[in-house]
């Protein structure tokens, strides 16, 4: 029997890395202006109107939610997928389903399908923290690789996210069709986090899910979406996950007995929030802005830019300086960014810089690069 007191969280989990920033905010903040935070990432942007009318008028709730949800939260979401990625056949009946937040998701999936001791979960080279905790939370092992297909052995789990966090890098159709046909031949779940996916500067992302990429059938398969970036929802904690129904039925069978169930009010924020286009082109509008300006600045003060061809960051580095140095060198300017070492070894010379500023934080940021 498992000694529950000989194992604790901390040991079994990777180190929270933001903890290891608090040196370099301090030193950002002691700036005269003030601190120019592009480390985290979170919107700070208003919530359209149309999305807060629509909590405010769900807001009498009284009575448990399903962990299925609503009829017209998942059709909402299922419109969406067809409307603006492309993807139709969703059954909204039992190929989706709305989740807390697409972290929560991600952190529990392994756990929740049963994922264990002695199994495998491929996370990318260059990932997002909560693909290793949730493996590690199911005590499964993680390992980071540059290609799924490239990977010899047995495999429970295998995720890819595009537009990439950090990096911003889209996987092409191509390589995601590879993935798909590798992940089928392997009998793999293939799960692709693309949460970014209103997001493409430089290039146009993909789902998993399109027809193009998955011959029209979403077996072993799943998409991850979420409302924090497209429409600034990070507080409400809303997104969806859609795709193989094998899959679907099982996350929504353990969701019960867990009682992982959306809030009614924040399905309603949903569903108006996936039936609106033009709150996300007016985002798109000032990320592209932001993502203008802040690159030119750096690239003028040294700093290469790469990869970055999709969602809220500019991923960068600079030849005189390690990811740790490039943090130090502009916490001194009082802009705090996160080190690349944070998502991997891949990333050890790179720093993360998110758009995720107002305009008067990233034009102070500019000005200070170009003084």
């Amino acid at each position: 029997m498992t000694d529950l007191f000989s194992s604790s969280t901390s040991s079994r989990l990777p180190d929270f890395p933001w903890d290891k920033l608090a040196p370099f905010k301090q030193k950002a903040a002691d700036h005269p202006d003030g601190i120019v935070d592009l480390s985290i990432g979170s919107p700070v942007d208003p919530v359209p109107d149309l999305v807060k009318k629509a909590l405010a008028d769900a807001a009498d709730a009284p009575a448990y939610p399903t962990t299925i949800g609503t009829a017209t939260a998942r059709q909402s979401a299922v419109d969406w997928l067809e409307r603006r990625l492309g993807v139709p056949g969703v059954d909204p009946r039992t190929g989706v389903l709305p989740v807390i937040g697409t972290k929560e998701l991600i952190m529990l999936l392994p756990m929740l399908l049963g994922v264990g001791a002695g199994d495998t979960v491929l996370i990318p080279d260059l990932a997002y923290p909560t693909y290793e905790a949730g493996a590690a939370l199911a005590r499964a092992k993680s390992v980071p690789v540059a290609d799924v297909t490239s990977y010899d052995g047995p495999v429970a789990v295998a995720y890819l996210n595009s537009p990439r966090n950090p990096s911003g890098e889209i996987t092409s159709p191509e390589e995601l069709k590879a993935a798909v046909e590798w992940a089928r031949a392997n009998n793999v779940l293939l799960v692709n986090d693309e949460c970014y996916v209103e997001f493409g500067w430089d290039e146009q992302p993909v789902s998993v899910l399109h027809p193009d990429v998955c011959g029209g059938s979403f077996d072993n398969l799943l998409a991850v979406h979420s409302l924090s970036k497209r429409s600034n929802l990070a507080g409400y904690r809303a997104g969806f996950v859609a795709g193989d129904e094998r899959i679907v039925t099982e996350l929504l069978a353990v969701r019960k007995h867990a009682g992982l169930m959306v809030p009614s009010p924040i399905q309603a924020a949903m569903a108006a929030a996936f039936a609106d286009d033009q709150h996300v082109e007016e985002q798109r509008e000032r990320y592209l802005r932001r993502r203008s300006v802040l690159r030119e600045a750096l690239s003028g003060a040294g700093w290469e830019i790469t990869l970055s061809q999709g969602g809220l960051y500019l991923w960068a580095e600079h030849p005189s300086y390690d990811a740790y140095g490039s943090v130090a060198a502009l916490s001194e300017l009082g802009i705090l960014v996160a080190p690349g070492a944070f998502y991997g070894e891949a990333g050890e010379r790179n720093i993360r810089v998110a758009l995720t500023g107002t305009d008067e934080r990233i034009d102070a940021a500019v000005k200070r690069l170009q003084s």
